[in-house]
């Protein structure tokens, strides 16, 4: 654990706010849930809550059988980070953090099919990729539960000559909103 040097006190109603920079940081916005956790010595630690996390087994069961049938990489992610990829080496995509343009067509509920040779916008799906994409075809397909966009499906391909249209978009659709129908149970 990293020490920070900020010093907060709790108020009468037993708050305490959590510094801007940090928030901004760890990408803690109003109304994330906070799971909080005590330990032998006394200590409180805050976590971002993934609903999506609890069913991280399921779901590299899910993106194993997606890509085995599609033949494209699969990926589960929640509003941070990816939970579960099949079609490439995992320690590579695995607990990575999403970039902001799919946290924010996570957000916005917004659902993408791109392909390179359309000219359509590849976006990136890493945090470390900065913009850039290897990818020449993707598509995102928010998850939803309970009205809440949670995370997303996401099918990509490098292959120069793949193009994606409406089957893989209806298996994605497909495969959110089972995962969406499993955090509800």
């Amino acid at each position: 654990m990293k020490a920070t040097g900020i010093v907060r006190r709790i108020d009468e109603l037993g708050r305490v706010v959590i510094p801007k920079e940090i928030r901004r940081t760890l990408r803690i916005r109003e109304g994330d849930p906070l799971e909080i956790y005590t330990d032998e010595e006394g200590e409180v630690i805050l976590k971002k809550y993934s609903p999506i996390e609890d069913l991280s087994d399921f779901a590299d069961e899910y993106v194993e059988s997606l890509h085995k049938i599609l033949g494209h990489i699969a990926c589960v992610a929640d509003k941070d980070v990816i939970v579960a990829v099949a079609g490439i080496p995992q320690a590579r995509f695995k607990k990575e953090k999403i970039s902001e343009d799919l946290e924010r067509i996570i957000n916005e509920k917004k659902m993408v099919l791109a392909n390179r040779a359309n000219k359509d916008t590849i976006y990136p799906l890493l945090e470390r990729e900065g913009g850039q994409t290897e990818y020449t075809a993707q598509v995102i397909v928010p998850i939803v539960s309970e009205g809440e966009s949670v995370g997303a499906v996401i099918l990509l391909s490098k292959e120069p000559n793949v193009t994606m249209g409406d089957t893989e978009m209806k298996i994605a659709q497909a495969a959110a909103a089972f995962i969406g129908k499993q955090m509800e149970q």
